[in-house]
């Protein structure tokens, strides 16, 4: 070893991006293993290597002691003191033991623990990296399918891509480039394993902080969300500043920037609605695009009692039940939705159960009415939830300054029957339960 060889430790460290420092503590140590196997196991030696010409040598290490049982790690006290009287008992003396012959079979051994150590230190730094990347999104190349599980390659490390969270409306192509949102890393015998998803809400809130410059500066602050990933999502946003409008903003002009989310989600539609600190304002808002008559709020239940016109009822719903259960993720409340008609029967009932509570309902009542009356003089709906949101969509696209004021436009006519029933709808399990039951 000589001057040559730190510079090929040089070139190492430049091409691999591992700490020359490590390399030759990497070296060092396999020396220590390949003298031990050739030269005497039981041996206590210590390799150095100068840093300065690369040169390296072994050196004995033997305990000082009164009397010796091994002459192979001990050393009298005599004769230790024969060489500097300082020495005292239990001190470490040491003496240069390098072999002439560090032979072909140690040297090989050598190189072994060396590029194991390489090896080691590489994965290291790969598991350091992604680490730190935990929770952010990540650029791939499809690589392989195996058992339906999906491995991408990141560059310097293979990430996978598991069944549960793939998107069932995509199908991944050989050396298809896809965007995806580290889930884990997690260290294991092969080294770093990375686990992404396509489905975790996590990766719609980074796709928008990646097209909205407001979100990636703090002036627009994404506040929740909630997928139901390739289907529809939803999000919640908040404007530090009272001159930006956080839904507009995350719009863009004729909707370019959630457009540019939605084609990275392939076609998934996104709902984006005002965060609000008062819940029944933001339960309110997350039912959109439903117009909502009133929110009564039970905190203690963490419930909230929605109210809504006849015709919005299945709109609020949404299908299958999908726009009220996204909207309980969203808000972190139990929503029960009740059409008009169904919470006057409801409070009808309960009148003539407890007439002591038949004056609270009063004011409900005439407040209820006055909606009911407004509402209908609009034609009635009959629209599914995916049409009012297409044609809202469109709507955004024209005219993007009525997107950014709520767009209050309304859907096609339709009828809902006055029996329609009420759901409820839990945001823990997404369950949906027929009839007000929880």
């Amino acid at each position: 070893m000589n001057v040559e060889f730190l510079t090929a430790l040089k070139d190492l460290e430049r091409e691999k991006g591992i700490s020359k420092e490590i390399l030759i503590e990497a070296i060092e140590a396999a020396l220590i293993s390949a003298y031990k196997k050739n030269f005497g196991s039981l041996q206590n030696v210590r390799v150095h290597i100068d840093r300065a010409t690369g040169e390296f040598k072994v050196y004995s290490r033997k305990a000082i002691v009164e009397e010796i049982t091994d002459p192979r790690v001990e050393v009298a006290l005599a004769e230790a003191q024969r060489i500097d009287p300082n020495y005292q008992v239990n001190d470490v003396i040491e003496s240069e033991v390098t072999p002439r012959e560090f032979g072909r079979i140690a040297a090989q051994t050598a190189k072994q623990v060396v590029v194991q150590r390489i090896r080691e230190a590489e994965r290291g730094m790969i598991y350091e990296e992604f680490s730190n990347r935990e929770g952010d999104i990540v650029t791939g190349i499809v690589q392989r399918t195996e058992n339906k599980n999906v491995f991408v390659d990141l560059g310097k490390v293979e990430a996978l891509l598991a069944p549960s969270e793939q998107m069932n409306s995509e199908t991944y192509r050989h050396n298809e480039r896809i965007k995806a949102y580290i889930v884990e890393v997690k260290k294991t015998t092969k080294g770093p394993q990375v686990l992404i998803s396509r489905t975790h809400p996590g990766l719609l809130k980074r796709l928008f902080e990646l097209e909205v410059p407001e979100i990636h500066d703090g002036t627009v602050e994404l506040k929740a969300a909630s997928r139901e990933a390739g289907a529809r999502s939803k999000i919640a946003v908040y404007s530090k500043d009272e001159n930006v409008d956080p839904v507009g903003a995350c719009v863009g002009p004729k909707g370019m920037r959630v457009q540019a989310v939605v084609n990275e989600l392939k076609g998934e539609k996104i709902d984006i609605v005002k965060w609000n600190p008062d819940p029944a304002k933001f339960v309110a808002n997350a039912l959109s695009p439903a117009k909502v008559v009133s929110v009564d709020i039970i905190e203690e239940d963490k419930v909230a009692r929605v109210v809504v016109p006849d015709y919005q009822l299945s709109l609020a719903i949404g299908k299958e039940g999908q726009n009220a259960r996204l909207a309980a993720k969203l808000t972190g409340w139990k929503i029960d939705i009740k059409s008009e008609s169904q919470a006057k029967t409801a409070k009808a009932n309960f009148a003539d159960y407890d007439e002591d509570y038949e004056s609270e309902y009063e004011d409900f009542d005439a407040q209820a009415d006055e909606n009911y009356d407004e509402a209908y003089e609009e034609e009635a709906y009959d629209e599914e939830y995916d049409d009012a949101y297409d044609d809202n969509y469109e709507e955004y696209e024209e005219f993007p300054d009525e997107y950014q004021e709520g767009n209050d436009e309304e859907t096609d006519d339709a009828k809902i029957p006055q029996d329609s029933p009420e759901l409820t709808i839990d945001k823990k399990t997404g369950a949906s339960t027929p009839g007000g039951k929880k």
